[in-house]
């Protein structure tokens, strides 16, 4: 994760400037999320990066907490939510594999453009499942390498030993879909933009099991 974070710290600053690829793509996401937000809900983000999509849902929660594992990243989201004067959101470097929190805290989880970073995929799922209340919702939205980019899976070791790209993991969309279901969720969502896009799921915690 150490080299992780420093890919990252190293990013961040040109990763806020980078306008997003596609952005009716993203605005739909903002969308189909709101869809299952309420005012009462405390909501988790995971890899928040510089914070824009948790500014975005934060007049549609009571309070949402983004982390991150790069400090930088964290900065410049505390900085864009002090600028908009967001009180109810709350920033902090951590990574989601040392995160903590009890059982059924959370009404929703997000975890966008970070599945396929994680190296340990499906501990992290099963991870969220517990944190969800009944009835609670994961939101995620993962590039499946293995489907979509398959040469990809060549050139990544050596972008990733020249520092170029971060380490990667390469899974097939049936494989995060068995990791969901196997965890215990429903897949309630699920929506592609196009080949070669992310796979964009809400997945939900039964309210009985």
């Amino acid at each position: 994760m150490v080299e992780a974070q420093k890919f990252w710290d190293r990013m961040a600053e040109r990763y806020s400037k980078k306008p997003i690829a596609d952005e009716l793509a993203y605005q739909k996401k903002l969308e189909v999320t709101r869809t299952y937000l309420r005012p009462d809900m405390d909501l988790l983000e995971f890899g928040c990066g510089t914070g824009s999509t948790a500014i975005s849902h934060a007049p549609y929660l009571k309070h949402i907490l983004g982390i991150d594992i790069s400090s930088k990243m964290i900065e410049i989201a505390q900085a864009k939510a002090d600028k908009s004067n967001i009180n109810n959101i709350t920033f902090k470097r951590a990574g989601i594999d040392e995160f903590s929190a009890p059982d059924q805290s959370y009404d929703a989880v997000l975890g966008l453009s970070v599945l396929h970073l994680l190296e340990n995929m499906n501990e992290v799922i099963s991870k969220v499942q517990k944190m969800l209340k009944p009835g609670g919702v994961f939101v995620s939205s993962s590039v499946c390498i293995a489907d979509e980019m398959k040469v990809f899976r060549y050139i990544a070791p050596v972008g990733q030993l020249l520092g170029m790209v971060p380490p990667v993991k390469i899974f097939h969309k049936t494989e995060l879909h068995e990791s969901l279901v196997s965890s215990g969720f429903e897949i309630d969502y699920q929506w592609q933009p196009g080949k070669g896009k992310g796979v964009f799921i809400v997945a939900r915690k039964p309210v009985q099991s």
